[in-house]
């Protein structure tokens, strides 16, 4: 096979690793250059991280400046960007305003002709205290979601995620039993839980439920002094890491071979070998049975 070419069964996939600006406008001129440039690169599958048009620190403003999904400028731009590259498009997410007041925290899967094909909000809300001097409440402005989505593609079913989902590995181990073969993992991870966890995590999820897993990741400063990790990574099913984006905006890319999502599984068929159970706590349980003497 020759540098750059990929095998019948594979994919070239782009992570977009990212330092998004307050505005939309910036955000959104960075990442249509990027996904020309991983479409000229020979990537089918683009992924944004999460907030990839914006992100805004301050709560009010947030609220303030978020966009219905149907009037958000961000999306027709980039539906068209994908179509243009020939790609398909993860918008790892988007922050989009709903009718009670509060957002979504909404990932958008788009085909190579500029059609939605799936959407996901995130379910679980980022409200962390990691120190007392760094604390984050995302439910002030997000709303969670309730469903779990998984989604067609060319290259096998792809299950939709959003960054602090990663801590909730029922979800994962779900979408994989249902039949994914992709999960993306979108994020904006803190430079303090990303130093502490993010390649754990990510190749914890992969090894568990015998799918690629790629996490496109937001990197830098951003306003108000919010730090995030960067080292977007594209995990195999057995846990190897593909690449890793490590510091800088930047593509980072990798080939699946979708081949070693069903080697994997066969090697070490957990995912659907779970057994039944009940659980006994003996904690709340009478004090040890003690034997008499005649009985020891």
């Amino acid at each position: 096979m020759t540098a750059g070419s990929v095998g019948e069964n594979c994919v070239r996939v782009a992570c977009l690793q990212v330092t998004a600006e307050r505005e939309f406008e910036p955000n959104i001129e960075k990442l249509c250059r990027m996904i020309s440039a991983a479409g000229e690169e020979g990537a089918k599958f683009v992924l944004t991280p999460e907030n990839a048009t914006m992100i805004e620190p301050v709560a009010a403003a947030a609220l303030s400046k978020a966009k219905p999904e149907s009037s958000h400028p961000a999306l027709p731009i980039l539906a068209e960007a994908a179509s243009a590259a020939g790609v398909w498009l993860l918008i790892g997410s988007l922050s989009v305003k709903l009718s009670g007041g509060k957002l979504a925290n909404r990932s958008i899967l788009i085909d190579n002709k500029g059609a939605i094909i799936a959407r996901y909000d995130k379910l679980h809300c980022f409200d962390v205290n990691l120190r007392d001097d760094e604390w984050y409440r995302e439910s002030d402005t997000i709303k969670a979601g309730t469903k779990a989505v998984l989604a067609p593609s060319p290259w096998g079913k792809i299950g939709l995620t959003v960054c602090y989902d990663l801590r909730f590995p029922s979800l994962y181990r779900t979408l994989a039993q249902a039949g994914a073969h992709i999960l993306t993992v979108p994020s904006a991870f803190t430079r303090t839980t990303g130093q502490a966890h993010w390649h754990t995590l990510l190749q914890a999820r992969a090894i568990e439920t015998g799918c690629f897993v790629i996490a496109p990741a937001q990197w830098g400063e951003h306003a108000e002094g919010r730090k995030t990790y960067g080292h977007s990574l594209i995990v195999d099913p057995w846990g190897a890491i593909i690449a890793d984006g490590r510091d800088g905006e930047k593509l980072v890319s990798g080939t699946l071979d979708m081949d070693l999502v069903a080697n994997s599984r066969r090697r070490i068929p957990s995912l659907h070998a779970e057994q039944s159970f009940t659980l006994v706590d003996l904690t709340t349980t009478a004090a040890p049975t003690q034997f008499t003497a005649e009985q020891r």
